[in-house]
């Protein structure tokens, strides 16, 4: 584990494989909730032929609370963090809020972007009221009116409330509930509500990269698991759409996290995708 001085501020970050090896960064979702466990647990099968690296974004897991919370600030850190460790090019990848960065960052760096790793993903907030729906409707778990009225809005005065919120909607995420995993994930998570606030009040209001998906020139995996609340199928069929050279893969017995929900078949997946790609 490294703690890295990157644009004003200090993160967290860990890199495995070969450092001969092709680059991997990928960037966690759910800015003030997630971290780098997540892409470690995710990814880290692939360090047995590349470079995989994974941090806890600005504002996150274990580094430091420095703001800026935009996407222009953390598609800077990841291009810091690229440079930091002596890679050209990369393949990026991300999940969830952590493929809004990953797209941001191909389409502001296209020529140090080898190829594009997306999971359950969007390119906009068009599909954010059937989050909302499916969170009143579900029969999986009684979800408190004030915790449905926060979906998506970046409204949070502590990291108490914060929490109270996380642990309201975790069991939404999997296809197959589990709620031992469910509170080994609270107990797990670091709360930062402020950044939560700027990600989800300030960022995503403007949020809308489908006019510039076009332009993504790198071979792109889009992955999505069929039973996803929180980001649809149909939202990656969009990016699908839009990016050129783009696969589309829907994982059938996955909510929001298939490369945790069907972790072979997805290793499986981006393998393939890989050496298509010609990503040794």
């Amino acid at each position: 584990m490294n703690r890295l001085k990157v644009n004003g501020a200090e993160l967290v970050v860990e890199a495995f494989g070969p450092e001969d090896g092709p680059a991997m960064i990928v960037h966690h979702g759910a800015p003030g909730l997630g971290s780098r466990a997540e892409p470690k647990r995710s990814f880290g099968a692939f360090a047995d032929r590349m470079r995989v690296i994974v941090f806890d974004a600005r504002g996150s897991g274990e580094s430091s609370d420095d703001e800026p919370f935009t996407h222009e600030q953390w598609v800077a850190d990841v291009d810091a963090i690229r440079e930091h460790f002596g890679y050209e090019r990369i393949v990026m990848a991300g999940g969830s809020y952590g493929g809004f960065i990953a797209m941001e960052y191909a389409i502001a760096h296209p020529e140090r972007v080898r190829a594009l790793v997306l999971r359950d993903t969007a390119a906009d907030t068009a599909h954010d009221h059937l989050a909302v729906e499916r969170a009143r409707s579900t029969d999986r778990v009684v979800i408190p009116e004030w915790v449905i009225e926060r979906i998506g809005t970046g409204h949070f005065e502590s990291n108490e409330q914060l929490r109270e919120y996380w642990k309201s909607i975790l069991p939404l995420y999997d296809h197959d509930h589990d709620p031992a995993a469910d509170a080994a994930k609270l107990a797990a998570t670091r709360f930062h509500y402020r950044t939560h606030n700027a990600a989800f009040g300030q960022n995503m209001p403007r949020y809308d990269l489908k006019p510039k998906l076009p332009r993504v020139s790198c071979p792109t995996l889009v992955t999505v698991g069929r039973h996803d609340w929180r980001t649809p199928v149909g939202a990656s069929q969009v990016i699908a759409d839009l990016i050129p050279d783009s696969r589309l893969v829907v994982f059938e017995n996955s909510g929001h996290s298939p490369q945790l929900e069907e972790p072979e078949l997805f290793q499986r997946v981006v393998r393939d995708f890989l050496d298509s790609a010609g990503i040794a």
